[in-house]
């Protein structure tokens, strides 16, 4: 208790530990030596520029862009449309009762629920890229894999997601979904299935540079082969299509919540 009169000192200004001291040093340390290990030369950063925006360079190389294969273009973005939409909703349907199972309250078995919960975070950690090169050794090349891949990864987000909302809810009722009830349950998956579907669009063109179909076929093909004014072209019809996305599924959220 201060001394009458004395404003106490606020939390943050207080006396540090040696050992919250020591801590900020490792922090630190550890920022210092990762940019200085990995970050990239100051030199070569000025080379590349100068490459990039030389008159021959690949800036200068894109412009203007080369619509000429635009519909073909439109219909690998359905693709990755169409692969976006049936990973992510085959991943929210199958991330459901994975959540059930890993909660306290609603998994049958203690065995059941380390299980399922160790299954939600080897699908978080994994990246969806890795995943893609296993179902292609799998399924083969093309959208199949890229599905595969997407619906792995959205069992992770979505899984965690729903298995704390659960934990969360009132303890009495013997059904979570009950104990938050139905509508709100409902707008709770459609806000996450919105989200899913944003990330989804988002990495399913990643997904085609390793051979797993969609527009990131044509995307590393059209710098494999320096034609860059068509993959400019590739690059703008992707904006366009994710910012279509995510306006829509924001829109969405909005009427929802």
């Amino acid at each position: 208790m201060p001394p009458s009169g004395q404003v106490p000192t606020p939390q943050r200004f207080r006396h540090r530990s040696i050992v919250e001291y020591l801590g900020l040093l490792v922090v630190a340390a550890l920022v210092l030596s990762s940019i200085a290990a990995t970050a990239p030369q100051m030199d070569a950063l000025g080379r590349g520029l100068t490459r990039l925006v030389a008159p021959d360079g690949m800036l200068a190389q894109m412009f203007p862009p080369d619509f000429s294969r635009v519909d073909r273009i439109a219909m690998k973005l359905l693709e990755t449309l169409q692969m976006a939409v049936a990973g992510a909703a085959l991943g929210l349907v199958l991330s459901v009762p994975l959540a059930v199972l890993a909660t306290d309250r609603l998994s049958p078995h203690p065995a059941l629920r380390i299980a399922a919960r160790g299954l939600i975070a080897l699908f978080r950690t994994i990246p969806d890229l890795v995943w893609a090169i296993f179902f292609i050794i799998m399924v083969g090349l093309g959208p199949a894999a890229g599905v595969l891949a997407i619906m792995v990864d959205k069992i992770g987000f979505a899984g965690r997601f729903f298995a704390e909302a659960m934990e969360e809810a009132d303890p009495g009722p013997q059904d979570a979904l009950r104990a938050i009830g139905a509508n709100r349950f409902g707008i709770l998956f459609s806000a996450t299935s919105l989200f899913a579907l944003e990330k989804a669009v988002r990495g399913s063109a990643a997904l085609g540079l390793v051979g797993a179909g969609g527009i990131g076929v044509d995307l590393k093909v059209a710098f494999d082969l320096f034609n860059y004014d068509e993959a400019l072209t590739i690059v703008l019809m992707l904006f366009a299509l994710v910012m279509i996305v995510e306006q829509g599924s924001g829109w969405i959220r909005s009427k929802l919540i």
